[in-house]
């Protein structure tokens, strides 16, 4: 089923935006090696709109809690919505 495929891909996503995140943590990370490169530009991706709109409040970026919010919804509604379908 297409909702088994999509449910699974969204949860992938989630898993690396939150490695991500969880390493952004560590200041000695060299984001310009690999695996940290791939990672954080697969990371970017998802949350340079957020960050556009919502700038950091102090030294804390919120915008990966924005993310993973509107991440949600979209996901919930297209799996529903796929699963409705009988895909």
């Amino acid at each position: 089923m297409i909702s088994y495929v999509l449910a699974k891909v969204f949860r992938i996503i989630y898993l690396l935006l939150i490695i991500y995140v969880l390493l952004s943590w560590f200041p000695r990370i060299s984001w310009q090696k690999q695996p940290f490169y791939a990672l954080k530009s697969f990371a970017d991706l998802f949350l340079m709109p957020f960050r556009r709109l919502i700038p950091p409040i102090g030294m804390v970026d919120i915008s990966p809690i924005i993310a993973f919010i509107c991440l949600s919804f979209i996901a919930e509604f297209l799996i529903n919505f796929l699963y409705k379908m009988g895909l």
